[in-house]
């Protein structure tokens, strides 16, 4: 890397930065004074900004590109409450530079491969035989691709190793739950929370830069339904009985827990139920974190689409 700019994370408001960022979004708009501007997203490994280039019409948008490295002159200034960078210039970044772009993407916090060797111990640890031969094979079948793919197109976890992590915070959760409520079949949760998103891996296209569109089958049917068509492949091949492949089926099913949200039917076990709730616990706490990363102490966020667009607050406490 010839070139190395300040980190998104160590963005200071009021200074005049130069930085190297991968471009993510871009949306042409029209001022209240009728001109043209350009808002975009960058994005490095430490987080991402919104961006603003201002009397830039159709022949500036037309030229940039998405998913490429950017060198980025720019003023850190601050909109309703948010960090944004206003734009003096910015150029696509030198071949040489763009063949270290993995090195810019958002990851997750955890090495992968060391997220995947302790999923595997949760999944070793499941005492019904029948029950982990049928997540083992559903883990191995996606395991190369698994250890880069994003949970999400644009929602919680939509970054690299970010279905590994997602799942591994629910492991960990389920294991926190079960020292306090003994009734827990730890065997079912495990499974549910192994399996319960492996087939966003298919539903989504995504490559080692973690960047993901849907695919036609992802559009069409959508990673619960194809879920349960992956259960009854591999079941059938290891002759798994027809309760244990039901109960999974139906954690699956259920875990989104509206049918409006692509669940025809709600949990009914308890660990299906605690399935939807300790996903939906790892999400929320992902888009708090994610959404308030750049937001002054006191501030508040823009609309979140995934939380209702709720502006989200971050707590001005005095520090002992």
């Amino acid at each position: 890397m010839r070139f190395v700019g300040v980190a998104i994370k160590d963005l200071k408001l009021g200074e005049t930065i130069n930085g190297i960022y991968i471009l993510r979004k871009k949306e042409l708009k029209e001022a209240s004074n009728k001109k043209p501007f350009i808002d975009v997203v960058f994005s490095d490994n430490t987080g991402e900004i919104p961006a603003k280039i201002w009397d830039a019409g159709e022949d500036v948008y037309s030229k940039l590109q998405l998913n490429m490295l950017y060198y980025v002159n720019a003023k850190v200034d601050c909109f309703k409450d948010m960090m944004q960078l206003t734009i003096n210039k910015m150029r696509i970044a030198d071949p040489e530079d763009q063949k270290e772009i993995d090195k810019f993407v958002p990851s997750a916090p955890i090495p992968a491969g060391d997220m995947l060797n302790e999923i595997y111990e949760y999944a070793y640890r499941i005492t019904n035989e029948e029950i982990r031969k049928l997540v083992l094979k559903l883990l191995k079948d996606k395991e190369e691709k698994l250890v880069y793919y994003p949970a999400a197109k644009s929602l919680h976890h939509s970054i690299r190793s970010g279905l590994l992590y997602h799942i591994l915070r629910m492991l960990r959760l389920s294991e926190k739950l079960k020292e306090i409520y003994e009734e827990i079949n730890l065997d079912l949760l495990y499974a549910g929370v192994l399996i319960h998103d492996l087939a966003k891996i298919g539903e989504l296209e995504a490559n080692e830069l973690g960047i993901s569109e849907y695919s036609k089958e992802g559009q069409l049917l959508g990673h619960i339904v194809m879920g349960i068509c992956e259960i009854e492949r591999a079941g059938n091949e290891l002759g798994i009985s027809p309760e244990v492949m039901l109960l999974l089926k139906h954690m699956v099913l259920s875990h989104h827990y509206e049918a409006e949200y692509g669940s025809p039917k709600r949990p009914m076990f308890l660990e299906a139920e605690l399935l939807h709730f300790i996903d939906m616990i790892d999400a929320r706490v992902y888009d708090y974190v994610n959404n308030l990363k750049n937001v002054e102490e006191g501030g508040f966020s823009d609309p979140v689409w995934s939380l209702d667009r709720r502006r989200l607050y971050k707590p001005q406490l005095h520090k002992e």
